[in-house]
């Protein structure tokens, strides 16, 4: 039987087992906006190719008869990638209907009877298999980002830190927008998307260059003052001279929480309009214990070490 959970209300979740998920809506649908239309349609060109770089064999066996199939989600967790998936079908010129309510930011709840019908397509059935896995796989990495970040970004409000937790650049070649887009649509930030999006000076930077002091000064002549700047730093020494140096941002890396603590505070003393950031470290099981007032970005690889959501889709058989 199929069931379609609307979403009514947010209730307090359980991070270790999710067991109190219900389906929830958040105000994500807005970011079906953010990215353009033709981009995506690119992206889903080239995986399309990729899966029929010469003849579709199978599509032949069943041909251009008009059927509709029904998208299930399987398992617990955050729908996120929908117009990535939308545009794989836009592109095998197919109609995508999602059922009422359902879209980016819904949780499916682990306590409910799988397999929830969410979404239906209509079309050519050569065209529907075509499109069938690039667009479940997609659905299902986006959506597992998704439902980390979200666990992630719970964590984060249950300490009631007022920073920000954010994704790194550790991003998979060709993917990187879906996966930023699962980051957002969880509840993290995506930090910085590109190597054009803001200056990260790290270890390997500072000893090309000889000093951070250099380092800094040679980013802020080719960004000039659009772009932020952050320096990767190991201890207090080179936090402080980061700062006096002109960076925008300290991240300090590998530090145990205690130490941590001190040296953002010591910082934000000295030069309160830095921002900080933690990385290293940092998981669902260490996250709280860095959440201190001073810091004010905590960031970790959320696209790696996820669960991808599980979904299938059926051609609805004739009776």
């Amino acid at each position: 039987r199929e069931q379609i959970y609307s979403p009514l209300y947010i209730t307090h979740i359980s991070l270790s087992l999710r067991k109190s998920f219900q389906l929830i809506r958040m105000a994500t649908s807005k970011y079906h906006s953010l990215v353009e239309p033709s981009h995506i349609r690119a992206l889903v060109q080239s995986w399309l190719h990729e899966d029929v770089p010469s003849m579709d064999y199978g599509g032949c066996v069943v041909g251009n008869k008009i059927e509709t199939a029904t998208l299930y989600a399987k398992s617990p967790g955050v729908l996120a990638g929908v117009p990535f998936f939308n545009a794989v079908f836009e592109v095998l010129e197919l109609e995508v209907s999602w059922h009422d309510g359902i879209d980016d930011g819904f949780i499916f709840d682990d306590g409910v009877r799988f397999p929830i019908a969410i979404a239906t397509i209509t079309g050519p059935v050569r065209k529907i298999l075509m499109g069938e896995r690039v667009a479940l796989n997609t659905l299902s990495r986006c959506s597992g980002i998704a439902t980390r970040s979200h666990d992630l970004s719970t964590i984060a409000k249950q300490c009631r830190w007022k920073g920000k937790v954010a994704a790194t650049r550790k991003t998979t070649p060709g993917f990187r927008l879906v996966e930023k887009y699962g980051v957002l649509v969880g509840g993290c930030d995506t930090h910085r998307m590109d190597l054009s999006s803001m200056i990260m000076l790290k270890d390997n930077h500072v000893w090309s260059t000889g000093s951070i002091t250099q380092s800094v000064k040679d980013a802020r002549s080719v960004g000039g003052f659009s772009l932020k700047i952050e320096v990767e730093c190991r201890d207090i020494q080179e936090a402080m001279e980061a700062c006096e140096a002109g960076a925008d941002v300290v991240m300090l890396d590998n530090m145990d929480p205690e130490p941590f603590a001190e040296v953002c505070k010591e910082i934000k003393l000295k030069h309160p309009r830095v921002l900080v950031e933690g990385s290293g470290k940092l998981n669902e099981k260490t996250l709280a214990l860095y959440c201190n007032e001073y810091a004010d970005i905590l960031s970790l690889s959320i696209m790696q070490n996820y669960s991808c959501v599980d979904f299938s889709l059926k051609v609805n058989r004739k009776k």
